[in-house]
């Protein structure tokens, strides 16, 4: 039995657990106003808010497709639809700033983007512009000008007044951003007598981001074992100079790690370049792993950090290996029947380090990559004594670049040493042709991206010029 609140209602439910929760608020329960535009989360249509209870009892909202969620990850929270941010007789703040910008025309796309301002107004995020930005990064507009969506948005954060990363539900209903039904979820949140999980499936699934858009019409047919919210699985630890991260652990979690953003300033604008908000939200390392495709950004954002990986098998027996290894060929990696990632673990950066992440795609954000890489390499004495180079969309796996990585250790940083070494890696990547691009022109992008590297790490040593004429 599934159990949760939708909206202001209190659902109980014998559905397949792996039906989308996008199919069952629409068909099951009527409420429309949540779109079906693309099916792969890639528009927003779908947007709902999924409220789930914190250790200290009080209750975190984020936004996600529901077209790729599936019913069992909704058990024993609160999912928010267009309808449930309703207020009687009057429109809330984000549908009035929606109106009052005409940031809308024929309204499909309309209700996505309301959801997605509601959420940010009542998530832990600093209310900026910018914050707001990124929570619509997901939702598209055919039709409208997305400067007046852009209005809308600051419109929000201005009606919010400050910059408090928390604000209470209290001031939020007051405010007139949420309806007043949204200050009893916790206590009616607390009251669920459910188990963490559901009977086990055919399939097992996290998040599901990758899994829904490929195999949709396998998975909503059959119950499925859904593990985004197995404790063994989630949390971020940090002993010493070691970094361990869950496997369910999603890519907004990574995001909001305040150590991890110190360990690497630019993190969050690496991670920026990840899919949407909304899919952050949901997608977990593990399942990026699983999925093997050859241009998984986490993937290569990890081999770059010469990551080892923990697998755990039914009898709850352990053991790892280094994620390079994890890949054999082209969807095919080294994970039997009854196991599944537990942990990934690295080493953290030091003062000595430098760690980067490129990609390049057809659209700047919410893309897949043509080719993507990621370079860490430790600087001593302007020497080279640790170095891992990674790359996608060029290999028929993630590609952890062993000969490039080699030929740069215990050698002086120059211009001439990254010639050479970009030509090492030309030998040790085979792309093809497909409708990311053309074989010569990934073949332009990882030299691109390799040279990309030094320029943004080191931009007082290193220019673009200083490899154009030889490239």
């Amino acid at each position: 039995m599934i159990q949760f609140i939708l909206n202001d209602k209190t659902i109980e439910t014998s559905a397949i657990s792996g039906m989308t929760s996008l199919d069952f608020v629409r068909y099951e329960q009527r409420l429309t106003g949540t779109k079906i535009g693309c099916r792969e989360g890639d528009c927003g249509a779908c947007t709902v808010l999924v409220g789930s209870l914190s250790k200290d009892n009080n209750i975190e909202y984020q936004s996600i497709t529901s077209c790729i969620s599936p019913l069992g990850n909704a058990h024993g929270k609160h999912i928010v639809t267009i309808e449930g941010t309703n207020l009687k007789d009057k429109l809330t703040i984000a549908q009035q700033s929606m109106k009052a910008n005409y940031a809308t025309q024929c309204g499909f796309c309309t209700p996505g983007f309301v959801v997605s301002l509601t959420g940010f107004a009542i998530s832990n995020v600093e209310k900026t512009q910018e914050n707001a930005l990124d929570a619509i990064s997901g939702n598209i507009c055919r039709c409208t000008g997305y400067k007046s969506i852009e209005k809308a948005a600051q419109e929000v954060c201005d009606k919010l007044e400050f910059s408090k990363t928390k604000i209470s539900l209290e001031w939020l209903i007051e405010n007139e951003f949420i309806p007043e039904y949204f200050k009893n979820i916790p206590s009616r949140l607390k009251e669920f007598k459910t188990s963490k999980s559901l009977k086990q499936g055919i399939k097992i699934v996290s998040g599901g981001t990758d899994l829904y858009v490929q195999k949709a019409d396998d998975l909503i047919e059959n119950n499925q074992h859904l593990i985004a919210d197995h404790n063994l699985l989630k949390g971020i630890a940090i002993q010493g100079d070691n970094c361990s991260i869950g496997a369910g652990t999603t890519v907004t979690e990574l995001w909001n790690h305040i150590e991890l953003n110190a360990y690497f300033p630019n993190l969050k604008k690496h991670l920026k370049l990840v899919s949407s908000e909304q899919i952050r939200n949901m997608a977990s390392f593990g399942g990026n792993f699983v999925n093997a495709s050859p241009i998984g950004d986490m993937t290569i954002f990890f081999l770059a950090l010469n990551s080892d990986i923990t697998i755990l098998d039914k009898a709850e027996k352990e053991r790892t290996i280094a994620l390079k290894d994890f890949y054999t060929s082209y969807k095919t990696f080294d994970l039997k029947q009854d196991e599944l990632i537990k942990t990934i673990h690295f080493k953290l950066p030091n003062k000595q380090s430098h760690f980067n992440f490129e990609k390049v795609s057809k659209r700047t954000h919410l893309d897949i990559a043509s080719v993507n890489s990621a370079i860490h390499v430790t600087i001593e004495n302007n020497s080279i004594s640790d170095a891992h180079v990674s790359i996608g969309g060029v290999y028929e796996i993630p590609r952890y670049l062993h000969k490039t990585s080699a030929f740069l250790l215990g050698k002086f940083l120059t211009s001439d040493l990254i010639l050479e070494a970009q030509d090492i890696l030309q030998s040790e990547i085979l792309p093809i042709s497909d409708v990311r691009g053309s074989c010569d022109y990934k073949r332009l992008l990882a030299r691109q991206l390799f040279f990309a590297h030094f320029t943004e790490l080191f931009p007082n040593q290193f220019s673009l010029n200083d490899f154009v004429e030889h490239a």
